[in-house]
């Protein structure tokens, strides 16, 4: 599991902090053309809420962020890929992912299908610092869950898929991937035909890098160079020697996928192990977080994540 490796490699880490209650209604939604920092601030703001107790699995906390969650795929008319959006795990007690669709315009394409993911559960109440106890997971994960339900919302909204979307919250990630293992061999079981996985992990805090984010696996396959050029953009994903270093492919909710699929199925990442220093931390919070650096990522990812629903062949294979 990537968080640890992480925790192996951060020894001595500190700060952070956001107040906000997610209330029942919770409040309009974006309606752009584009995602902005206003509403990715606000899901940041919501999903580390210390209201939420630091989302551990099974608890009062991850499910208010559950319930955050299905409300942003119902406003944005993203449908319940089961007969509800929560998905209880097989694996692990009281917990749930919360999986959305929003299916392709094609007639035949649209059985075809790619998974954008992440995790939203964190480690919970640890041990204090300064009288603060709750590891609110700001970076790690609310980063790539607000990359998720972004992009849901744009194409719920928005519809220019040909292929069909899931999109995919996992729970006790922290607990050894159970949300994704739980997931990935029950979809492989349903014979979807699964093109390809996107997973969002750590995006809170740019990189000191001439690229924007890394994928795990980047040898493995053209998922990399073919972002690149959906995004008209030759930096926008790079290599890191540490995701090679210590398999950070094996170690995120992609590879449930990889291994149930055998389809690419590879992470992106923006934390380097130089850039944040508070991970499974109490200030993991929202006020660490670059906010213009995560809106302008992910705006980046709409056009690729629109190609590769939209291509007629499936151009992003393994390297022979």
């Amino acid at each position: 599991m990537m968080k640890r490796i992480l925790l192996l490699t951060l020894i001595g880490l500190t700060t952070f902090g956001c107040k906000s209650l997610p209330n029942k209604k919770y409040g309009p939604r974006n309606n752009a053309e584009s995602v902005t920092e206003k509403s990715v601030a606000e899901i940041m703001k919501q999903l580390s809420a210390d209201e939420l107790t630091g989302r551990d699995s099974g608890t009062k906390g991850i499910e208010l962020a559950a319930d955050y969650i299905e409300y942003v795929f119902a406003n944005s008319k993203v449908e319940p890929f089961f007969q509800s959006y929560k998905d209880s795990l097989s694996n692990f007690k009281n917990a749930y992912n919360v999986v959305g669709v929003v299916a392709g315009s094609d007639p035949d394409l649209k059985n075809e299908y790619i998974l954008i993911g992440a995790h939203y559960d964190h480690v919970g109440i640890i041990d204090a610092v300064e009288n603060d106890s709750i590891a609110n997971g700001a970076n790690d994960n609310a980063s790539g869950t607000t990359a998720v339900m972004e992009l849901a919302e744009y194409f719920g909204k928005k519809r220019t898929n040909r292929r069909s979307i899931i999109f995919a919250l996992f729970s006790a990630e922290e607990k050894g991937l159970l949300g994704s293992a739980h997931l990935a061999p029950k979809l492989k079981k349903e014979d979807i035909d699964l093109y390809a996985m996107v997973n969002f992990e750590m995006i809170g805090v740019p990189m000191q890098q001439d690229y924007t984010a890394y994928i795990t696996g980047y040898n493995d396959s053209n998922m990399a160079e073919k972002m690149n050029e959906y995004a008209e953009e030759k930096d926008l994903v790079g290599f890191l020697p540490q995701a090679k270093e210590y398999n950070l492919f094996k170690r995120s909710d992609n590879y449930p996928f990889y291994e149930a699929f055998k389809v690419p199925s590879q992470t992106l990442c923006t934390f380097d192990f130089t850039n944040y220093d508070y991970y499974h931390h109490v200030d993991d919070e929202f006020s660490e977080i670059d906010i213009p650096h995560m809106t302008s990522f992910i705006n980046k990812m709409i056009p690729v994540i629109e190609k590769m629903a939209n291509t007629q062949n499936k151009d992003i294979k393994f390297h022979e």
